[in-house]
């Protein structure tokens, strides 16, 4: 590493230190699509959102947004560790899982990755806040069953926050069709705010 490399670097854990000191969190989020501002104008995705409420609240913390469309659980639990190397969140927010269901990818797998990421998280010393998905109805009753309650069970087991359904009020409202792009899967921007609304309530309790 270069001198002027080494210098910034430190510079930059100097940074993070007196950030953490003077009481401000980090919180990270990794997700997939319905995160990363899919199909979406920059800034219009419940995170971006989020960062807004944040601002507006005076609430002392920055936002990491880690998420990248098409990413499953076992995508973020390989790029987990460094993640939490690199930014030293206070709180982590996973939003992963539909694409496992959308893949087809075994109940158990989900439910272990979702159970390491956390427990990776917390002890990083990291406040953990899992965001549950649930699956449409032709996929079975039994399935869509199992995999909703795992999140469930992994804040349970591990006893970290839940948020059991990111698209409550949107994928099961009245009008679900106009809130979702032409993919039927992508929520429209004017979807966002009631995302962030479903995982707000349990954020804020831990930023506390």
């Amino acid at each position: 590493m270069r001198r002027r490399d080494f210098i910034a670097a430190a510079l930059a854990g100097s940074y993070t230190v007196a950030l953490r000191a003077a009481g401000e969190s980090t919180i990270l989020v990794l997700g997939d699509s319905l995160s990363a501002e899919y199909g979406l104008k920059r800034g219009a995705g419940w995170v971006a959102l989020l960062e807004s409420r944040l601002a507006a609240g005076k609430i002392p913390a920055r936002v990491v947004n880690a998420s990248i469309s098409g990413e499953t659980t076992s995508g973020g639990r390989s790029r987990l560790a460094a993640l939490l190397a690199q930014h030293k969140p206070t709180h982590v927010v996973i939003e992963l899982g539909g694409n496992d269901a959308l893949r087809g990818l075994p109940l158990g797998n989900t439910e272990e990755n979702l159970s390491q990421m956390t427990q990776a998280a917390q002890k990083a010393g990291a406040r953990v806040l899992l965001v549950g998905m649930q699956v449409p109805p032709n996929y079975g009753a039994d399935y869509s069953r199992r995999f909703a309650g795992l999140f469930e069970k992994v804040a349970k087991v591990h006893e970290a926050s839940l948020v059991p359904f990111l698209l409550k009020g949107v994928a099961d409202g009245d009008d679900a069709v106009k809130m979702f792009q032409p993919d039927r899967i992508h929520p429209r921007a004017e979807a966002h705010p009631a995302m962030l609304d479903n995982v707000w309530p349990e954020l804020k309790k831990l930023l506390k």
